[in-house]
């Protein structure tokens, strides 16, 4: 029996959701083993049936936007959060001064109609069963998950941070350099992308939780 899955995209550049369909070559043997019930970036054909997983990119910045992911959550057996918007509230959920979240979107688009609200992750207002970080994902993290999931499995969480990624590839410690990494703090999984070329880690994928 084929794996109902949803992929659905709230508030943010819909890059992860790209990353999926850019996978091709590496889906294709495993998407013949979906059944893709909903996906609004690819489709516009949609089907409300219970879905065996549902995953979702984007923050939720909208009473709207709450109430639909209340409701994918409510038909999904395991949501999965991808990408940093949707694990952290991404970029948008950076404060910005004094100014609410309406003045800073009147500045760029003038008078509007709909309300909006602080970004958040999923997180805030639904239980989220697995996180995949990033901006945008790792496709190899991604098609990592489905086959877990195709074998009934959660994956386990990432608990080891982007340093233990620069040591397995030999990398140069950049703190040694005397520059500012932050791959001590970060959660691992990119394979160590910016500090392999010499680029200090921003700490994009999320700081790693302290479990102790």
């Amino acid at each position: 029996m084929k794996l109902k899955v949803g992929i659905f995209g709230f508030t943010g550049c819909a890059g992860c959701q790209l990353m999926i369909l850019n996978l091709e070559d590496e889906l294709l043997d495993i998407f013949k083993r979906l059944d893709v019930c909903a996906f609004p970036l690819a489709s516009s054909e949609m089907r409300d049936e219970t879905l065996d997983v549902a995953f979702v990119e984007g923050s939720i910045t909208t009473e709207e936007q709450r109430r639909e992911l209340e409701e994918i959550r409510e038909r999904s057996k395991i949501l999965v959060a991808i990408g940093n918007c949707a694990t952290l509230g991404g970029v948008q959920a950076i404060p910005s001064g004094l100014k609410t979240p309406e003045e800073r979107l009147r500045e760029v688009y003038g008078e509007v109609l709909w309300k909006i609200e602080d970004s958040k992750p999923l997180s805030e207002f639904v239980k989220v069963d697995a996180e995949l970080f990033g901006c945008p994902i790792e496709k190899e993290e991604f098609v990592e998950l489905l086959r877990y999931l195709l074998r009934g499995y959660l994956p386990p969480a990432r608990d080891y941070p982007v340093c233990l990624e620069c040591k397995f590839r030999d990398n140069e410690c950049l703190l040694l350099k005397g520059e500012i990494c932050l791959g001590a703090l970060t959660v691992g999984g990119c394979k160590a992308r910016c500090p392999s070329l010499k680029v200090p880690c921003l700490g994009c994928r999320g700081v790693l939780k302290d479990e102790a």
